[in-house]
């Protein structure tokens, strides 16, 4: 497992991670077991996913030490005014001391409250409860005005990235200013990626699946990449990128595959809370 050092305090993440967005609190436990036996060792959940119990018990069910983990979770949009009761709430449904990562979910411009929610996030790490604080789901725009007005860069921006929706402006971004790229959604959500033409050419040569193809393009690039399964078989699956390598050729034919096409939600338009 390849790791990647982040600009707080000589931090390290495993550049491959497990998510659960979506996954029920029951089937997380199982999934979240089922992702540590196989060898992930970096979790990602957050408040709003419903799931933070099931996460915790899976991992004080598990021979894993604590400290070989990195578990990240995420304050929700309505708590930026209340962002340390957030985030002791989310330790105690985790059943941890600390977290190694806390992130800001969303911007939400409308509320305006993110640069608040920052401060409060650095308290929290000045106080040795998170080991590094980041945010996700942010531009250029709302990065710039955290730098400006608090003098601190996150760790981390985690966006929508996938071969369809490729972020290079925010890639080249994150890499001028010291933040690491983290990738939500790096399969693009089952909807006609891994069925693309150019992947199965790939999948073909390397002999390996189309979300391997997709997985180990984003190790290349340098991201951290956080795919999601609640199936054993794939879960172990896509923990199997390590031991190959795309040729340059092959990496900029995924590369021509970009679209511009977010799936999820507009960072400048989302404002549920």
């Amino acid at each position: 497992m390849n790791s990647l050092m982040l600009n707080t305090d000589g931090v390290q993440i495993p550049q491959l991670g497990f998510g659960v967005f979506q996954v029920p609190d029951d089937e997380a436990e199982r999934a979240v077991s089922a992702a540590l036996q196989a060898g992930y060792r970096h979790i990602d959940t957050a408040m709003i996913y419903g799931n933070e119990e099931g996460v915790g018990r899976a991992l004080r069910g598990s021979d894993v030490p604590r400290e070989k983990l990195f578990i990240t979770t995420k304050l929700w949009n309505s708590d930026h005014d209340r962002a340390e009761r957030a985030f002791d709430e989310s330790l105690a449904r985790l059943g941890l001391d600390y977290v190694d990562l806390y992130l800001i979910h969303w911007p939400v411009p409308a509320q305006d409250k993110y640069v608040q929610a920052w401060q409060a996030l650095r308290s929290i790490h000045a106080d040795g409860r998170v080991k590094a604080v980041g945010v996700s789901n942010f531009t250029a725009e709302g990065l710039t005005r955290l730098m400006n007005e608090t003098g601190v860069m996150p760790s981390i921006n985690q966006i929508e990235l996938h071969p369809y929706f490729q972020q290079r402006e925010m890639r080249a971004f994150h890499e001028a200013n010291g933040i690491l790229t983290e990738a939500w959604s790096p399969l693009g959500q089952g909807k006609g990626l891994l069925a693309d033409p150019a992947l199965t050419v790939l999948s073909e040569k390397y002999h390996r699946t189309p979300a391997q193809i997709v997985l180990r393009w984003h190790l290349q690039l340098g991201n951290v990449v956080i795919p999601k399964s609640v199936t054993p078989a794939r879960i172990k699956e896509n923990i199997s990128v390590f031991d190959f390598i795309l040729d340059s050729e092959d990496m900029a034919a995924i590369g021509a595959l970009n679209s511009n096409k977010r799936i999820g939600a507009d960072p400048d338009t989302m404002n549920m809370l």
